[in-house]
């Protein structure tokens, strides 16, 4: 990678990082506000243990991957175990906020590529949170989230963590959320 491309690189993935407001400024409003939303969850359906919350929108570039990832720290700064998953395998974006790997993702999990354990990233800036980036842009990406793979490796993640936090893509866009939300 040339100086410039680094640079580009370093400045988007530093902008994206910038979104999580619930960690570079927990006092302010708007970290406020996801706690909020964070307790609302927690305590809104008591008839039930809520362990899976999944973030999308309408079209791209609306904020559901700042949503969730902020949602997600909070939970994790209240002592919850918590993974986050981006689960958008088409314009994903989470390892950018994060700095991780993509290579090591969903998508190579789900097709056996790579053992979930491996691309499971702590995140060392926020005790409780991990993340769990897309991995390589896949030909089917539906097929991939509708799969029984899919199904079972979501399973095995909610017995080993207090919440599962998902980034789908955007509804209208593609069928991928649609096929995730019965989930």
């Amino acid at each position: 990678m040339n100086k410039t491309a680094q640079r580009k690189h370093s400045h988007g993935q530093q902008a994206f990082a910038e979104r999580l407001i619930t960690h570079l400024s927990p006092r302010s409003a708007v970290s406020e506000a996801y706690r909020t939303l964070r307790t609302n969850i927690q305590f809104g359906a008591l008839d039930r243990a809520v362990k899976t919350i999944m973030a999308t929108s309408a079209g791209p570039g609306e904020g559901k991957s700042t949503t969730i990832a902020n949602l997600a720290i909070a939970f994790a700064q209240a002592g919850h175990r918590c993974l986050l998953i981006d689960a958008d395998l088409r314009r994903p974006v989470l390892h950018k906020v994060f700095g991780v790997d993509q290579r090591r993702g969903l998508s190579a999990v789900l097709v056996g590529k790579v053992e979930v354990a491996a691309a499971i990233h702590s995140v060392t800036a926020v005790p409780g949170l991990q993340v769990l980036p897309s991995g390589p842009l896949p030909p089917n990406p539906a097929e991939m989230l509708g799969s029984k793979q899919w199904q079972g490796l979501l399973h095995g993640l909610r017995e080993s963590f207090d919440f599962v936090l998902i980034d789908a893509p955007p509804v209208i866009a593609v069928a991928d959320a649609s096929v995730l939300a019965p989930q």
